[in-house]
């Protein structure tokens, strides 16, 4: 269209050697496995990280330090390297099938839709306990998922990227509207909604990570096998099509794979914010366009950032603690201000 213009990068749309990206895997791994080892020492009670190690590999139960290690922070760990990963690499993802570098996960619909449902389930049911609205969050969260496409793909044509991300905040605008309105009618809706939506990697919610695991790695599968045919697809539709890309079903694998690693995400956490959007950024910059090499890279990114929120948010007002999903949004919108100013409006 004429006149129109396009969002770019000032840098990391070159290729990165192979040498280069393997150093950075190497790096974020390092930092990976420096916060989990801060989330599992670091706290109200601080403990050693010679305990964290026999905690694991030898616990005591008469220990106290052991307990603490075993039963509180290694649940809320691993669902914060389930939940950090489940964001990160759903973002790129997003950020590939709409060629939009401001797009995150909550474009699809997924965290409305999920807000959605709880808000329902509280205000028709009076369904309070976090484990519940857990599981209900996640089919609002595939619901609303599989209508933004249903309306992107409507009429002529297939679902553009283009169409997906209005029909997407089309339909969010709309939830959230609805969610307001019974919210300001329901004192108890309002009253369980507001610590459910900050989003935490504490209490009830971590109990529900097990049986999401199959949402995780149906979702990491797919994401996978998307990754490919986005890099063929980022040249445009008609040479990812002479290149033998079956564009509908690459947009629908990649919807798939964002929907479920988001609905497990907010199912075992809560909507939690920026994630998505400023970790894609990072490793595109650090491991080029390969879609690929950076869903790779954000597997790793995601969690490092989620965990060491986490525990910034666990020491940052002693003795009580700041939840996850009000530090990520501390941490990731300066980074995300920084990244908005290296980008640039780029003539057809």
């Amino acid at each position: 269209m004429a006149g129109a213009a396009r969002i770019g990068w000032r840098r990391g749309t070159t290729r990165t050697p192979a040498g280069a990206r393997l150093g950075w895997l190497a790096l974020l791994a390092l930092a990976l496995l420096a916060a989990a080892l801060a989330a599992l020492a670091v706290g109200a009670r601080p403990v050693p990280p010679g305990e964290v190690l026999q905690a694991l590999l030898a616990p005591d139960p008469g220990n106290p330090d052991h307990t603490v290690v075993r039963a509180l922070r290694l649940p809320r760990m691993l669902t914060g390297l389930a939940v950090g990963a489940a964001l990160a690499v759903a973002g790129v993802l997003m950020q590939a099938v709409t060629r939009n570098p401001l797009a995150d996960p909550g474009l699809l619909g997924v965290n409305a839709g999920a807000s959605f449902a709880v808000v329902l389930a509280i205000w028709l049911f009076g369904i309070t306990d976090p484990a519940r609205l857990a599981w209900i969050a996640f089919p609002g969260a595939g619901a609303v998922a599989a209508l933004v496409y249903a309306l992107g793909s409507a009429g002529r044509g297939a679902a553009t990227p283009l169409r997906l991300a209005l029909a997407g905040a089309a339909l969010t605008a709309l939830l959230l509207s609805l969610i307001t309105a019974v919210l300001l009618t329901n004192q108890q809706s309002l009253d369980t909604y507001r610590y459910w939506v900050v989003g935490s990697l504490a209490g009830p919610q971590g109990l529900a990570l097990a049986p999401l695991l199959p949402a995780f790695g149906l979702g990491a599968v797919l994401a996978l096998w998307a990754a490919s045919a986005l890099n063929a697809a980022a040249l445009g539709d008609e040479a990812a099509v002479a290149l033998g890309v079956r564009l509908g079903w690459m947009r629908a694998g990649t919807l798939g794979a964002v929907t479920l690693l988001c609905g497990a995400a907010v199912a075992a956490a809560g909507p939690i914010g920026f994630v998505g959007l400023v970790v894609p950024h990072l490793v595109r910059a650090a491991m080029g366009p390969d879609t690929r090499a950076c869903v790779l890279a954000a597997a790793l990114a995601g969690p490092a950032l989620l965990l060491a929120a986490d525990v910034l948010g666990r020491v940052i007002l002693p003795p009580g603690e700041v939840q996850v999903g009000i530090m990520t949004a501390l941490i990731g919108a300066p980074i995300f201000i920084l990244i908005v100013r290296r980008m640039r409006v780029l003539a057809p």
